[in-house]
């Protein structure tokens, strides 16, 4: 009986071997579930640029961190994860198990990445230095074209600097791209900051690199030429340094102050004006110049209320800073000058950015400033000051200057000694030794920065474009079709021509991508 029994129950159930390997199926389907789960947060968490673990992923602690928490939130209202009890030894939530799904997204992205630019058949690269903690890290980066005809820009990986000569950081920066199987493709340019070690004729990164990749032109960041422009102004002029230091201290002296910063919106308030905070200097926040003079001059009145109202040593000295004309005068110039680069600024930081419409709009930008420095401009920007001193009861008009003693004990003094200041009071001593010094250096720094990339070069590349007049000339296209070994026959350009002309006018061609795709 015992063995007709166990005869059907095989047949019902099948044999030992089959419900093992029932059973085993059941509980692989049940541990892919299980893992569906933690992928999908996972990717949720990387998605959201959201940290994955917290200081303590105790049982006791009140918050596990990021992952921990979305695993238990989802395990409220999942019946799967509910029911289901994983195995201690294969929980996936260790910070292990969270690394070893970080990592694995990591390659399936980059794999993503190099399949686009082998597609695309060429590249760009764009290196940086990049300081976690005490660790230094070359952070890598590709720009390309991909499948949709559309410009991309895509991170590659950081790899960590022991050393920071030029060698060292081409061979890494080489090591990374065979790592990715991306060092036979064509590299057209190479773009990193304005530091010697890279940007070196000779001896410096961009020439190593070209070594190998000759057609990598070096291109230094466009968005950086700009914000070095100012900087070079400042240090060119030394009351605009003055007056950007003034700026910074007064910024300082409301936002480290918890009462002068009541104090300020307290007096915002009671003159009827927006609450707009002051803005702060930095170096590496481009545009952010503009935006603290147009803060300052919206809040001229306010901040000397409020100074005026203070009254302590540190107030008093600032306020008198802000009361003279030359400060006031300079506040209109920059806010002026700043305004016409601004949307430069903008335009350099586009991720679709248009190397040569960027050149034509640089030079439109050159071109304003010149139309800009007359007397005319002058005179309006000292009667705009003028006016701004007499709305707020000043007159605008500091002391005299002073003249600074020096001691040459022990010296021979073949010249004069002692620095007498220039009186900035008229209006011919503003334009003079401020609006117009600055504007020259501008325009010269502008011209200057933005000549990295080679002149033949750079013309064939602004006859690709449709809104260029040397548009698909063909002296300039062969200096490009030489640079990049491309075969490049006269007839082809002659009847790219005419159809052109044809479809033009049914549909205008604005960019160099609508022009390829045409």
């Amino acid at each position: 009986m015992a063995s007709w029994q166990g005869f059907k129950s095989t047949k019902e159930h099948g044999d030992i071997c089959m419900q093992l390997h029932s059973a085993s199926i059941n509980e692989i389907q049940e541990r892919r579930e299980y893992l569906r789960r933690i992928v999908a947060i996972t990717g949720f968490l990387a998605r959201q640029d959201i940290p994955f673990r917290g200081h303590s992923e105790k049982e006791s602690s009140a918050n596990q961190g990021n992952f921990l928490e979305c695993f238990k939130l989802l395990s409220q209202f999942d019946p799967f994860l509910q029911n289901y009890t994983a195995a201690s030894n294969s929980t996936y939530l260790s910070p292990i198990s969270q690394n070893e799904f970080i990592q694995s997204f990591a390659e399936e992205v980059t794999e993503e990445i190099r399949k686009e630019i082998k597609l695309s058949g060429m590249y760009a690269v764009m290196t940086d230095e990049a300081r976690d903690g005490k660790t230094e890290q070359l952070a890598v980066c590709v720009r390309y074209v991909n499948s949709d005809g559309k410009v991309v820009e895509r991170f590659l990986g950081l790899q960590e600097l022991k050393v920071f000569d030029a060698k060292t950081i081409t061979n890494t920066i080489e090591a990374l791209l065979d790592a990715n199987d991306l060092g036979n493709l064509t590299c057209v340019a190479q773009t990193y900051d304005g530091a010697s070690v890279m940007s070196g004729a000779s001896g410096g990164v961009q020439a190593l690199f070209r070594a190998n990749h000759p057609e990598a032109i070096y291109i230094h960041c466009y968005a950086h030429e700009l914000n070095l422009v100012l900087c070079c102004t400042c240090r060119a002029v030394q009351e605009a340094a003055d007056f950007f230091d003034c700026l910074e201290c007064v910024y300082t002296f409301f936002n480290t102050s918890l009462v002068n910063h009541e104090k300020l919106i307290a007096v915002q308030k009671q003159l009827g004006l927006p609450g707009h905070e002051l803005a702060q200097l930095s170096r590496t926040r481009w545009s952010c110049q503009l935006a603290s003079v147009t803060a300052m001059l919206e809040n001229y009145s306010a901040v000397l209320t409020c100074l005026e109202e203070i009254g302590t040593p540190v107030a008093v000295g600032l306020r008198m800073k802000l009361c003279k004309f030359s400060v006031v005068y300079m506040m209109v110039m920059f806010e002026c000058l700043l305004s016409i680069t601004d949307g430069l600024h903008k335009y350099l930081q586009r991720v679709s950015l248009d190397l040569a419409e960027a050149v034509m709009y640089k030079e439109a930008v050159c071109d304003t400033l010149k139309a800009k420095r007359t007397d005319e401009m002058a005179q309006s920007l000292y009667n705009r000051a003028k006016a701004i001193c007499q709305a707020n009861g000043s007159d605008g008009q500091s002391s005299s200057p002073r003249r600074k003693q020096k001691r040459m004990k022990e010296s021979v003094v073949e010249s004069t000694c002692g620095a007498v200041g220039t009186d900035l009071g008229s209006s011919d001593n503003l334009k003079r030794h401020l609006y117009f010094p600055c504007v020259d250096r501008m325009i010269s720094e502008l011209s200057q920065r933005f000549s990295s990339v080679g002149d033949s070069i750079l013309k064939g590349v602004q006859a690709c474009h449709p809104s260029s007049v040397t548009f698909l000339s063909q002296d300039l296209l062969n200096e490009v079709a030489l640079h990049y070994n491309i075969a490049l026959r006269a007839e082809e350009i002659y009847v790219a021509k005419h159809y052109l002309a044809k479809k033009n006018e049914e549909e205008s061609l604005s960019n160099v991508l609508k022009f390829l795709y045409f």
